[in-house]
């Protein structure tokens, strides 16, 4: 099972069918993506239920009513393969228009913020 690849797949699903909103159960890795992807505005909102078990709902953004934020958004390490890189080595998702998220010794982050610190780890995903 791989949860981070369910998330991405749920919010991919969710896109293609012009939902406004999206909701999968709740992980502390998952929490981390969302709050990531609402930072670099890639969704509206990321709300997170009280309800047992716990369930984080996404607002996902369009522009224009009918073109999505996010074009694509591809998992990049998997369990079976994991990749690792040193901060100078993190790639540009996108020319840096998109966005690359690291999990680093210090949790989940962009990889701008992952260079800048010079932190480098697990490539988790890239979204454009």
């Amino acid at each position: 099972m791989d949860t981070i690849a369910d998330f991405l797949t749920a919010i991919r699903n969710g896109y293609l069918a012009k939902k406004e909103s999206v909701s999968i159960n709740s992980s502390k890795s998952r929490l981390e993506i969302a709050k990531i992807l609402k930072d670099e505005g890639f969704v509206t909102d990321c709300v997170v239920s009280d309800a047992k078990p716990a369930v984080i709902t996404l607002t996902l953004r369009y522009f224009d009513k009918n073109i999505p934020a996010i074009a694509g958004i591809k998992r990049v390490s998997k369990p079976s393969v994991r990749i690792y890189k040193a901060h100078n080595e993190l790639p540009l998702t996108l020319s840096g228009a998109g966005l690359t998220i690291v999990s680093t010794s210090k949790g989940f982050m962009s990889g701008r913020s992952a260079k800048k610190d010079h932190l480098g780890g697990e490539v988790i995903c890239q979204v454009w």
